[in-house]
């Protein structure tokens, strides 16, 4: 059965939101979560409701496959540092690390958010202690693909706390046009009966860093956006202007790095700092031993 909570949630969608065709905004659209849990649970079920191939801990896979499907203005792209595309191309192969700091006056809501939600749907579970040290966090790419053409239709960035194993964020990424023309990363986050996604607008920094921005003004541009599917079959989206998401990704001193704040009504939020660190080969090594007994 619905929870109380999700379902409250979805009616205050659709109170604030607006109905949408799904044909008519497919910049928009994502995967949706079913009833319960959701950390990976979605995957299986997604797959097998498209009949898609899942392939689980792949070490040639990249939130992105090409920086260049990014349509950046070509000084912009040539700007870009080549670590930072390796990233995003082969995110699979780097682990994460990472800290965070709250603004006090937020925090109670944040652990007001992970009490009803987050911690029982195993999604964006965003920490509520400042951390100092940087924790370790687990990324696992899953690709689902068509089983006829091998063409990858869906890339799930799964994260998770190490060593408890709970879940941190599970979304599916990819790029959209907006109806501007402009090119952006997208971001869906599966919840019950709908999502969360993010649209984030890139840009280069003068020192090479990758920008990412979710601010925008109105439906259609870059931001936060709350999907509904309810139980007539209509489809809902509220756009959620004053929520913010901010990440830059850099290099200093041959190491990599990213910062990401939250802001409501430009008030910070939460700041996470990321320290990203390349696999060792011994690692890598013996991922794909596993991969290749797995596929046996």
């Amino acid at each position: 059965m619905q929870k109380f909570q999700d379902w409250f949630t979805q009616q205050w969608a659709i109170f604030l939101g607006k109905r949408i065709d799904p044909k008519h905004v497919p910049w928009l659209m994502g995967p949706f979560g079913s009833l319960g849990t959701i950390g990976d649970g979605f995957v299986d079920h997604l797959a097998e409701a498209e009949g898609l191939t899942i392939e689980r801990n792949s070490s040639a896979q990249g939130l992105i496959s090409s920086m260049h499907k990014l349509d950046l203005p070509e000084d912009e792209f040539l700007r870009l540092s080549q670590m930072v595309i390796d990233f995003y191309e082969n995110t699979a192969l780097y682990t994460l690390k990472f800290s965070a700091k709250w603004n006090p006056f937020f925090k109670l809501f944040g652990k007001l958010v992970n009490c009803l939600f987050s911690n029982r749907i195993g999604q964006l579970n965003i920490p509520t202690k400042s951390y100092q040290d940087p924790q370790q966090i687990s990324s696992e790419i899953i690709t689902l693909s068509d089983p006829k053409s091998n063409e990858v239709k869906y890339t799930v960035w799964y994260r998770a706390f190490v060593p408890s194993g709970q879940v941190l964020y599970s979304g599916v990424y990819s790029t959209c046009m907006l109806p501007s023309g402009k090119i952006c990363i997208k971001a869906v986050f599966p919840l019950p009966k709908g999502n969360a996604t993010v649209i984030m607008s890139p840009s280069v920094g003068k020192g090479g860093e990758l920008r990412l921005s979710s601010s925008g003004k109105k439906f259609g541009d870059p931001g936060f956006y709350f999907l509904l599917n309810d139980s007539k079959g209509d489809f809902w989206s509220q756009y959620i202007s004053s929520f913010c998401d901010e990440l830059v990704v850099y290099c200093l001193e041959g190491n990599l790095y990213a910062e990401q704040t939250l802001t409501l009504w430009h008030l910070r939020v939460v700041r996470f700092k990321y320290e990203i660190h390349h696999k060792p080969k011994e690692f890598l090594s013996t991922s794909r031993q596993i991969q290749k007994r797995w596929r046996k």
